[in-house]
Order: C-alpha cells, then structure tokens, then sequence
C-alpha cells in the first residue's frame, strides 16, 4: 500500500505528482494493467518461455562477440 503525507506547504499539484511517482515506483499501475483481463495459465507459461527465449538468445549473442 502506498501512503502520502502531505508536506508542510506543499501544493496540491505537487503531492500529486509525487503519489503518482510511488504507485509507479511500487508497480501496482503494472499489476493493475496486467490483471486486468483474465489470462490463462498456458498463455502464461507460454509468454514466461517466449522471454526466456530471448533471453538466452541475447545472452549467446553477447557471448559470440
């Protein structure tokens, strides 16, 4: 959970700004995007491996030079 206290003078705007700067620092705007349509779980697996892939595809990449 996030928290925000509010500054000694500080504008509304600001204390904005800075909440939005903790949400996403916290990565709750990334799990809301991400559950908010339902996935199945091989879809899941299969995005978890299509990474992985690429992953060890650049890694090989890197190691070859």
């Amino acid at each position: 959970m996030v928290k925000l206290t509010l500054r000694e003078k500080e504008s509304i705007q600001d204390a904005v700004r800075r909440f939005r700067k903790l949400v996403e620092r916290s990565g709750i705007k990334k799990e809301m995007r991400r559950r908010e349509f339902y996935e199945k779980p091989s879809e899941i697996k299969r995005r978890a491996r299509l990474r992985a892939e690429r992953r060890a595809f650049r890694a090989s990449k890197m190691a070859n030079r």
